[in-house]
């Protein structure tokens, strides 16, 4: 009798779950339209701090008078596809902490483009500590919202991605286009995604006797918006839970950014969040946030995840860490980019070593509209349960995104789908 073991988080990223020899039916979706690589160009390169020539990863890139946008990869690689009518425009880079960078479009390259960003200089007022002072930012967030990000529905183009490895083998790999109705925060009507086009890969052979899969696909990377979801993390009793402190005041181009640090209070037993929220200064605009969920528990974390399970194995998370970036249009914030990065370690009784499993997902908005954009023809509604990487077809195209952007792949990720590559060509050539 098969048994199966389903992982859930309280709602937040959907469902992950594992079934035990189980192997799942390949993709049924899959839309494919030839693109005139005339109508744009693409470009590549890096993003790097000016002075340690680190990589700046998750920067942001925007066509200069356009909702054409893309970020960069947690490798600082990016690349950007602008339609041939906006050559004569710029892109615009941010990253907090730095100034903004303003790049004439006809001085790229097609590959290869190494953008520097300079540290913000300015002389930053000292910071002093007090708790009902970060108190009250917190309640201005969330009192500011109307004017900080308004109170329309808007219409966005997304990629989405995840990942899921086996220790640091990648046996599912899947990324789709999607268009969005996301919602005001005001509502309390939940976004509608619909598919347009998307491609996988899943090698289930290399999970042995454990079928690992996320359930939730892009609503997991909508969910991780603290506008409209701040319920997902601090509740209506945020102030019962945790403990917030002013951190540090920095920069982002020429405004000054309050670091607000949040911590589940030592009173309370149950795994919640720590983390922080990076707010404009002016506004109470949240720009950007990092949080980890505290496992320090690893059994109470694991009964976060767990719904049910076969006899004899224990699953816990070892790592549960989430990003969420907002970019600014127009004098309002919009949600741009959102990851989550996920390490679960299984124990088997009577069975010497565990098993460690990862997963990853990410989404950027990279165009959006409030009204009237055109439709996308070919979608399929996509629910909250759902499984993307059984909705999409395999991997195997390299010009597959045609005119729409993406996430540049990480090495490992290139990697890896070269591999699936040159496996589709041998079969095709075998047939």
């Amino acid at each position: 009798m098969k048994t199966k073991l389903h992982l859930y988080f309280r709602g937040f990223i959907g469902l992950v779950f594992i079934m035990l020899a189980q192997i799942q039916l390949e993709a049924r979706f899959s839309v494919y339209n030839i693109t005139d690589s005339s109508s744009f160009k693409q470009f590549k390169g890096s993003i790097l701090d000016s002075k340690t020539r680190n990589e700046l990863i998750f920067a942001s890139i925007t066509v200069s008078g356009t909702s054409i946008s893309t970020i960069s990869n947690s490798e600082g690689n990016f690349s950007i596809k602008i339609p041939t009518e906006k050559q004569n425009s710029s892109l615009i880079i941010t990253f907090l902490g730095y100034n903004n960078k303003v790049v004439a479009i006809k001085e790229l390259k097609p590959e290869k483009n190494v953008l520097y960003l300079e540290p913000s200089n300015t002389i930053l007022e000292e910071v002093v500590v007090n708790v009902r002072d970060a108190k009250n930012i917190f309640l201005g967030v969330l009192s500011s919202r109307l004017q900080n990000y308004g109170n329309e529905p808007i219409q966005m183009t997304g990629f989405y991605r995840e990942t899921i490895r086996k220790r640091r083998t990648y046996v599912s790999l899947s990324e789709s286009i999607v268009n969005i109705q996301k919602q005001p925060f005001s509502t309390v009507k939940q976004e509608q995604i619909d598919l347009f086009k998307g491609r996988k890969n899943a090698d289930y052979i290399k999970l042995d006797t454990v079928n690992f899969k996320l359930q939730g696909g892009p609503f997991s990377a909508l969910f991780l918006d603290l506008i409209k979801y701040p319920n997902f993390i601090f509740s209506e009793h945020a102030f019962d839970l945790y403990d917030f402190s002013l951190e540090d005041i920095t920069q982002n181009n020429d405004n000054q950014v309050l670091v607000l640090a949040f911590k589940q209070k030592p009173t309370n037993e149950n795994p919640l969040y720590y983390g922080k929220m990076y707010i404009d200064v002016k506004s109470l605009a949240v720009i950007s946030a990092t949080f980890h969920l505290n496992v320090a528990d690893k059994a109470m974390a694991g009964l976060q995840f767990t719904r049910k399970k076969p006899v004899g194995v224990d699953v816990y998370p070892t790592e549960v860490r989430y990003q969420v970036n907002y970019r600014q249009e127009n004098g309002q914030w919009i949600f741009a980019y959102s990851r989550g990065d996920l390490t679960f370690k299984l124990n088997w009784d009577k069975k010497i070593f565990n098993t460690i499993y990862s997963t990853s997902f990410e989404m950027a908005v990279t165009d959006w509209k409030k009204q009237d954009t055109k439709e996308i023809q070919n979608t399929q509604k996509l629910t909250s349960n759902i499984i993307i990487s059984d909705k999409v077809s395999s991997l195997a195209d390299p010009d597959f995104w045609g005119e729409y952007n993406i996430i540049e792949p990480e090495k490992s990720i290139e990697s890896a789908i070269r591999k699936i590559q040159r496996k589709a060509l041998n079969e095709r050539s075998i047939d």
